[in-house]
Parts: C-alpha cells; structure tokens; sequence
C-alpha cells in the first residue's frame, strides 16, 4: 500500500545519515555545536519530504488512471487516497480541472461519485434532520466549491445573471441532472443537463407549474422584469409584482404590477419588449391581469 511505502521509505531516510555518522566515528551525532548536527536534521527533513512528494505522486499517478476509466473529461490535478474498500480497491478523492470532482473507487468497472452531487444531497438531508449521516464527503478545497461549478453549466445554458447561489436539486425523467442557481438582485434559474449541454428556465416560469425556486425572492422577480422592460413604453413601471403568463410563437407575456397602482402585460420576444398592453385593456391575454384589479374598459359603441 502506498501509505506503507511512506512509511518505510521515511524510516529507511531517517536512519541511514545518523548511522553513517556513527560508522565514521560518531562526530556528528555527538556534537553539541556546530554545522554537523545542522547537516543531520536538515538531511532527515530533507528525506522526510522527498518520502511524502513521491508518495503524492504515487497518489496523483493511479488517481489518474482509474479517473481516465470511470469518468470523460476530468484533468486531474489534484488527489488523495481515502483508503480501500472491503476488497481492498483504492479508493480516492480527486480534483478535475473543470467541472466536478469525484469519489472513486478503483473496482471492475471503476465506481464514481460527483463531489457536486454529493454535497447538495447532504445539504437536503440536513435540512430535513440536522443530525443526519450524510456518508463521504468531498474535502478538496475546489470540491467544496459547488457554486463555482455549478455557475459555469449555467453560463453554459446562457443564463444572464451573477450566480451566487447555487444546488443541485434532483434528476430528470431522463436521470440527467437538474441544478438551481440564485442570481444577485434578480430572478434565478432551473438549470437542466440535456444530451448536448444545458437548458436554463426562469423561475418565474417554474414557480407557475406548481414548483418552487428557493434561492429566488418575490422582489427579484419583480426586478427581473422591470428590467425586461427598460427602453420601452412600459418603462415608467415601477415595478413591485410580477408574474410569468405564458408563451406562444409570438413571445412570452409577463404581468407586472405597478407601485402608482396601475399594471400592465407586456409581450417580449428575444428580450425585446414586443407590445405592452395596461391592464385595463388586457383581458384577452391570458386571462388578463391577475395582481392589479382593474374596471373593465367601457365597449365601444358604433355611431351611425
């Protein structure tokens, strides 16, 4: 085992200059001054650490090939060895250049765990039951990181906004992975792996399908449409509540209600408000407005 070659490969260094020593007269060893007992303690030091870097890179060097075997993608640059399993396969913990970290154990075909993962479940379990074990963990410094990795596969889905929360919340129909991020001041984000990346849905449009976003506020909603709305005709709301309606080839329709009292839908496509309707003219368009209340405008009467 690599942790038994440490050992011994430091008990061989620590022992072979103070026998040399003493076979040369013993000089060394018993002088109270000078440079030989400083050459002793800086040779055993010298020793101790070349035992340790070799063991690492022991380490780095079979965590890098059961890596390359068990998951795509994941450069190695860091590891450490937990231990064996009750096979006595190694078992490591390593650090990939991008994205998630991993568990591995070292078995036919090689087992792995997504660091990511892991923590997010351990959170959820701890908030149901704070005493609850939550098994191995990863403790790689930029394992512990979830936010960080989590943010680029958000990037990647093209999400807007600065991630600063973030989770990993369950799997698809499909058993790919679903996340959720928090944004700074604004609405977050469903984060879903699909087959060629990730898919991003607003939660505005998540909390209406009987779901809910934890890391998104109602005034973060209301933020993120009243940004929606900047430079166009609706710009003068302000806007204290919002909501997603809903969508067709036309674009996406969002209420929003104003502090003066008033609302209005607005119709954006490609972030580019298309039309904006008030409130009081609103009522064909999905029902019309739902968070302002509003008299019905007057039915126009023909003149002949």
């Amino acid at each position: 085992m690599t942790f038994l070659a440490v050992s011994a490969a430091a008990a061989i260094a620590l022992g072979a200059t103070p026998q040399s020593a003493h076979a040369s007269g013993g000089t060394a060893v018993e002088s109270s001054s000078g440079g030989g007992q400083s050459r002793v303690g800086r040779a055993r030091r010298e020793a101790a650490a070349a035992a340790v870097e070799s063991a690492r890179e022991d380490v780095l060097q079979g965590a890098r090939e059961v890596t390359a075997r068990a998951v795509q993608g994941c450069d190695v640059t860091d590891a450490r060895l937990l231990g064996r399993d009750a096979e006595q396969h190694p078992y490591y913990e390593v650090a990939c250049a991008k994205g998630p970290g991993y568990l591995i154990i070292a078995s036919e075909p090689p087992q792995s765990s997504d660091c990511v993962l892991l923590a997010s479940q351990a959170v959820r379990e701890r908030e149901r039951n704070p005493e609850a074990d939550v098994g191995t963990q990863c403790t790689l410094e930029s394992n512990t990181d979830i936010v960080r990795v989590i943010a680029d596969y958000a990037r990647q889905a093209g999400v807007p906004c600065e991630v600063d929360q973030a989770l990993a919340i369950g799997r698809t129909e499909a058993g790919l992975a679903m996340y959720e991020v928090g944004c700074n001041g604004v609405q977050g984000y469903w984060v879903e792996q699909v087959s060629d990346g990730f898919a991003a849905s607003e939660c505005l449009q998540i909390i209406t399908q009987n779901s809910t976003c934890r890391f998104t506020t109602a005034a973060e909603g209301a933020a993120s449409v009243k940004a929606m709305l900047a430079g166009s005709e609706g710009a003068a709301c302000d806007v204290n509540q919002a909501r997603f309606i809903g969508e067709n080839a036309n674009g996406r329709f969002y209420e929003a209600k104003c502090a003066a009292g008033n609302g209005l839908i607005a119709r954006i496509k490609d972030t580019a408000v298309q039309q904006v309707y008030p409130c009081e003219t609103a009522q064909r368009i999905g029902g019309g407005c739902t968070l302002t209340q509003v008299a019905a405008a007057p039915a126009t009467t023909e003149q002949n």
